[in-house]
C-alpha cells in the first residue's frame, strides 16, 4: 500500500455474503410474485398471508384457553412482560 492511500476497504471493509437457500414456501413466494410485480398485487397477498396467519393463531390461542394453559390471570401478567430483554 502506498504512503498517504486510503482505500474504501480500510474504511468500510466489504463483508462477503453466505449463499442462502430458499426453502420451499420461500421458492413459491417467489413464483407467486414473478407473475405480477405490481404494488397492489403485493398488498393482496400481504392481506391473505396476513388473515392465514391470524386465524392459525386465534385457533392455537383458544386451544391454549381450553386446555388451561391461557387464561386471564396469564393474559393479565403477560401484559407487562417485556419480550425485548434476553431471558438467561
Amino acid at each position: 500500500m502506498r504512503k498517504g492511500c486510503t482505500f474504501a476497504a480500510e474504511i468500510n471493509p466489504v463483508k462477503i455474503m453466505e449463499a442462502t437457500v430458499l426453502n420451499p414456501v420461500q421458492m413459491h413466494l417467489l413464483k407467486l410474485f414473478s407473475f405480477n410485480n405490481s404494488e397492489e398485487y403485493a398488498l393482496e397477498i400481504q392481506k391473505v398471508l396476513t388473515q392465514h396467519f391470524q386465524e392459525r393463531l386465534d385457533a392455537e390461542a383458544d386451544r391454549l384457553w381450553d386446555e388451561g394453559v391461557l387464561n386471564q390471570t396469564r393474559l393479565d401478567a403477560l401484559r407487562y412482560e417485556d419480550f425485548h430483554t434476553k431471558h438467561s
